[in-house]
């Protein structure tokens, strides 16, 4: 009681909402993807309590500038953005992808060997800017773009010229090119940078480099590749000579997109607290949803977004827990609901991620025949050594090739060219080899992982029945099925990964346990399938979640009658 009475004598001691940033100023963004406009409002409205002063706009709203011709595109877009201003937002982006695919440009331009474009040919870069004009036209009050550059459609390193020797110059020369028009309108330019391996992410930078325009800005993401719990920081933002700023997955594009626990406020403010050490670091960005209904808003993964506040203004990680679960639960539910949401980290790193490697295709149940969980997404390609220590009951240290990706990942993943392409010199290395190598010491690590990730979400939902009485009506309900649903993802992962690896082991060498062990979670499996179709489904988004339990049946079958992919083998019920 002592101990429960002191947490609520911290908590109501805790700095006001509108505390100033501790000798901080800087950029405090947020980010929609929806073209919910229902639900864009929501956002907006609530920036203001965040201090935001940047919004982008991306995704369904603008992915490409090109979008706002289409006058449903542009109508939303200026909407937003004259509602923003108005909110006391000073800053609002809109996204570009450049190039757009070939069939964009004017064939007379595209003389280059293969129908590529001429990048030689000054009439195609008169063009070029005069389209920007014209787009930017129809966005007359858009503050800056957000530029990818690369990962487009026709890629402008695969595009002819004698004179642009490098990739990496013709990707700086682009960037002048579109630079020149967004300086005639006083409008900011930020490049994002990205990268699936280290070498594709330093052609990157040394493209940005290469720009001429010294107004120019960068965008990070807060890791290398893409938003991994397991990537380590992106080293190459310290060496970048332009003010950067910090993109944070604040919704959990891989690790459970608001749907379940994904309160992660040690992977955003952690990292914040890193990148605000550097000096060409100016603010931070965060992600307020993830298509569709899918918004953290007004939901417990918005405490993702206080806790990138919160940590630049200098409150540690357990303030961030207990403050926003008193602000927005109450006082006397405040210890309860924090201590459920702080288990969040352990709960998706045993859930979607399995040994240390994310196993969850966007979040979604997908062990096989999906491999970016085995190659491309590997936390391994951006550490040296590729080493990572698996808590959660297992406490073993794992090498994430030779260990994790080789015995996990189906064989046609070991083939594909990725790996090749990406990630060559694990293969030169022989860290990673033919065949289907999982084996039962695997097995049982990734069974103990899997439990673990069970007892702590049923340990959380116990936590919001404790505090029951405490709690509104409404958030009660949010809470409660925030967390059953948490608890049946995780039931779901066990059963399938139980029964999947395990018949990864069994086409090898049938055996009596083995069998019986897979029917365990093929009969969990069907079980908890029916339980999430039967459960009220979670608000829209990239991740259908109820998907999941139709994936979980599609295992049920290939197992039970035998997967063509391991020679129709089949599993007889013991």
């Amino acid at each position: 009681m002592r101990r429960f009475l002191g947490l609520l004598l911290g908590v109501a001691l805790l700095a006001p909402p509108g505390v100033a940033e501790a000798g901080h100023q800087g950029i405090r963004g947020w980010t929609i993807l929806s073209d919910s406009d229902a639900g864009a409002d929501q956002v907006i409205s609530a920036a203001g309590r965040y201090r935001v002063n940047h919004l982008q706009l991306s995704h369904e709203v603008v992915m490409d500038l090109a979008d706002v011709r289409e006058p449903k595109k542009q109508a939303q877009v200026n909407r937003l953005t004259d509602l923003a201003h108005a909110s006391g937002v000073k800053e609002v982006a809109a996204w570009d992808h450049a190039l757009y695919s070939l069939n964009y440009y004017p064939a007379e331009y595209r003389t280059g060997p293969n129908g590529t474009i001429d990048l030689d040919n000054p009439a195609f870069w008169e063009w070029f800017r005069a389209d920007y004009r014209q787009m930017l036209n129809l966005v007359p009050e858009i503050d800056s773009i957000v530029l990818t550059f690369i990962e487009t459609g026709a890629r402008v390193e695969n595009q002819y010229s004698t004179k642009l020797k490098t990739a990496s110059e013709k990707l700086a020369y682009l960037v002048d090119q579109i630079a020149s028009v967004l300086d005639e309108r006083g409008i900011l330019l930020y490049l994002r940078t990205f990268g699936y391996y280290p070498a594709e992410m330093q052609r990157t930078i040394d493209a940005i480099n290469l720009v001429k325009s010294q107004k120019v800005r960068v965008m990070a993401k807060a890791q290398p590749h893409d938003f991994f719990l397991t990537h380590p920081i992106d080293s190459t933002v310290k060496d970048i000579k332009r003010p950067v700023l910090i993109e944070y997955d604040t919704t959990g594009e891989y690790n459970g997109q608001g749907k379940i626990a994904n309160a992660l406020v040690a992977e955003h403010a952690d990292r914040l607290r890193y990148y605000r050490k550097l000096p060409n670091v100016i603010g931070y960005v965060g992600r307020t949803d993830r298509y569709d209904e899918s918004r953290i808003v007004g939901t417990p993964t918005e405490i993702n977004l206080y806790a990138l506040k919160r940590a630049s203004e200098g409150a540690s990680n357990k303030q961030i827990y207990l403050e926003f679960a008193a602000r927005k639960y109450g006082l006397l539910a405040a210890p309860f609901v924090a201590r459920a949401l702080e288990r969040s980290p352990e709960i998706i790193t045993s859930t979607l991620y399995t040994l240390g490697s994310n196993s969850a295709n966007h979040s979604r149940l997908d062990y096989d025949p999906y491999c970016s969980s085995y190659h491309r997404s590997v936390s391994g390609k951006w550490i040296d050594p590729p080493v990572t220590f698996v808590r959660h009951d297992v406490n073993k240290r794992f090498h994430y090739w030779i260990d994790v990706a080789n015995h996990l990942a189906p064989p046609h993943c070991k083939t594909d060219g990725i790996l090749r392409r990406e990630a060559g010199y694990v293969l030169d290395n022989g860290w990673v080899t033919p065949g289907n190598l999982m084996t039962r010491p695997f097995l049982d690590d990734l069974n103990v992982e899997k439990n673990y990730g069970v007892r702590l979400a049923e340990a959380s939902l116990r936590d919001i029945e404790t505090v029951r009485k405490f709690l509104r009506p409404n958030d009660y309900e949010q809470l409660k099925s925030y967390f059953e649903r948490t608890v049946l993802t995780a039931k779901l992962h066990r059963s399938v990964a139980k029964a999947y690896f395990g018949y990864r082991i069994y086409v090898q060498q049938p055996d009596i346990e083995l069998a019986r062990m897979i029917w365990e979670g093929l009969d969990e499996a069907k079980t908890v399938a029916e339980q999430v179709r039967a459960y009220p489904a979670p608000p829209t988004g990239e991740w259908n979640w109820v998907i999941d339990a139709a994936q979980a049946d599609l295992y049920y079958k290939r197992i039970s009658e035998g997967w063509d992919r391991y020679s129709n083998i089949k599993v007889p019920r013991p």
